[in-house]
């Protein structure tokens, strides 16, 4: 699990002209664009496993050049509502805590800090509704070769490379495996047992309590409490222009195959038949015993149409890096040529649980384009004396100055000192 002192980066959010934007978004399309090949494929025992895929999102409305992808899965749990509110907003609150007027790059720096802010907000309009359903969220942006991650629950996202390597892009939070978990949800006012039968006898996995949720991180679960927090583990990588594939499942398919198996069980098929094969070898293990859902979405180079292929069983890759680095002579060239060795590049790493350091700090002070200040997660404006700074009070903040935006809404304030134990959940600052 990622620590609180991941890395982040600076944000610039002046308006960019549009023809400029245009213009570097052609530049970096003449670079080479992947194409995407995605399938799906599900068995329900439940009915309580959803699914988002989204291919015609536009940065730039009527630009395709500004393109990119969704992919998302939902597992509810105690219902379905949950789930089902969460596939219809959550990439609308996304997009709406992301300043306008970005380029590309400074979009995709932007967009970690957007998807907390979104995740969030759903959670909070969700548990406004009084429903008692909470559901896990695995949510991709693919954006050509740039793959951003943002996870609550135990939904997982897997990264299988041409070179055989296996990465898993998110971290599970499951009680039973997470000990930072146990420790963030008992230091914030939760208990952290087994279910206990007749005798005293405890059973099953660790759940929190109250409740008896067997995760620390969701969204909804409003009976359970606000230390059971939708901020995200949030993880993003660049791809080499080899591409690879990403598999997306809930834990119908994790509690019957390791990351590697799944991969290998679908290795050289194309994405649709892909997604059959793992869910099938997952029934094949276990049985369908939960809802089982995945999502196979392959990142092909231009002019290459072939799926991952198997790994040779015998490879020396530090020679082969050694030998291609000789090849290319200075370190400077190196730099330029990571992308040709298919190295996987880690641009972005955090899971904190703390919202002030996931919202970090703006610099032009949290003020929207109408001149007011906008609350950092609902996007409401907001008076320059209503806004509460997220850093005010807080000594987790890497700001001595509680004036220093983002700003939050006093009912968004209320709910961060909620999941952080300061305040019980649902009491109001009078």
């Amino acid at each position: 699990m990622a620590s609180g002192e991941g890395r982040r980066q600076r944000h610039h959010h002046n308006l960019v002209p549009l023809a400029v934007l245009l213009k570097r978004d052609m530049k970096s399309e003449r670079m080479g664009k992947p194409t995407l090949r995605y399938g799906h494929a599900a068995q329900s025992k439940k009915g309580e496993d959803y699914f988002l895929v989204k291919t015609n999102c536009q940065r730039v409305p009527g630009n395709s050049s500004s393109s990119f992808s969704v992919f998302a899965i939902f597992d509810g749990h105690n219902g379905n509502a949950a789930a089902i509110f969460t596939r219809e907003h959550l990439l609308n609150h996304v997009l709406g805590a992301l300043p306008r007027g970005l380029g590309r790059d400074e979009w995709l720096q932007a967009l970690p800090r957007a998807l907390v802010a979104g995740f969030v907000k759903t959670d909070k309009e969700f548990q406004s509704r009084g429903e008692t359903s909470g559901t896990t969220a695995t949510f991709v942006i693919v954006d050509r070769w740039t793959v951003t991650v943002a996870s609550v629950g135990d939904s997982r996202c897997i990264l299988d490379t041409q070179g055989g390597a296996v990465t898993t892009l998110t971290v599970d939070h499951r009680l039973e495996e997470n000990i930072e978990e146990r420790e963030r949800v008992t230091s914030s006012g939760g208990a952290v047992g087994r279910l206990s039968i007749v005798g005293g006898v405890e059973i099953g996995p660790l759940r929190c309590w109250p409740g008896g949720l067997c995760l620390s991180r969701s969204i909804g679960d409003m009976d359970v409490g606000e230390f059971i927090v939708p901020i995200p583990y949030v993880k993003q990588v660049k791809l080499s222009n080899a591409g690879g594939r990403l598999i997306i499942a809930s834990d119908g398919i994790w509690d019957a195959l390791s990351s590697e198996l799944a991969a290998k069980s679908c290795h050289g098929l194309p994405a649709e038949l892909a997604a059959m094969q793992v869910v099938k070898e997952a029934l094949r293990t276990r049985g369908l015993k939960d809802d089982t859902t995945c999502i196979v979405v392959d990142i092909i180079p231009p002019d290459n149409e072939l799926p991952p292929a198997p790994a040779p069983k015998k490879q020396n890759k530090l020679r082969d890096l050694l030998s291609w680095m000789r090849s290319r002579g200075s370190s400077n060239k190196v730099s330029k040529n990571l992308s040709a060795i298919n190295i996987v590049e880690e641009l972005f790493e955090e899971g904190s649980a703390m919202l002030a350091e996931r919202l970090g700090n703006y610099d032009n002070s949290g003020k929207s384009t109408s001149g007011f200040f906008v609350c950092a997660v609902c996007q409401v404006d907001l008076a320059p004396s209503e806004g509460i700074s997220v850093h005010a009070g807080s000594i987790f903040s890497t700001s001595s100055k509680p004036w220093q935006g983002p700003f939050l809404c006093r009912d968004c304030r209320d709910k961060k000192d909620a999941m952080e134990g300061k305040r019980p959940s649902g009491v109001k600052v009078s």
